[in-house]
């Protein structure tokens, strides 16, 4: 099991990145969350099958048609510890 820890940073608030990185990560079986942040940047943790969360890092750099994404900032990649556990179960959800 693979865990992801990323800030997109770019034009990805008021763009429904959040919605669309929710169904995208559905649709591969990712189990997290993602979130805004006050910053302006788009956070999310996930945890899946390697070829899934690559899937996942690879649509988080194109967002959705209205977004622009400048950059990914991968604090964690690897993985799952057990901190990252704790998203196992709870399905994929956008948190505010």
């Amino acid at each position: 099991m693979q865990a992801l820890h990323a800030t997109v940073r770019g034009m990805v608030q008021g763009v429904g990145f959040r919605y669309s990185a929710l169904s995208s990560a559905r649709r591969l079986g990712l189990e997290g969350w993602v979130r805004n942040n006050f910053d302006g940047s788009v956070e999310t943790r996930a945890i899946g099958e390697t070829g899934d969360i690559d899937a996942y890092l690879t649509w988080l750099g194109e967002g959705p048609p209205h977004a622009r994404v400048d950059a990914v900032h991968i604090s964690y990649r690897g993985e799952a510890r057990e901190s990252d556990r704790d998203l196992a179960g709870n399905g994929f959800t956008v948190t505010f």
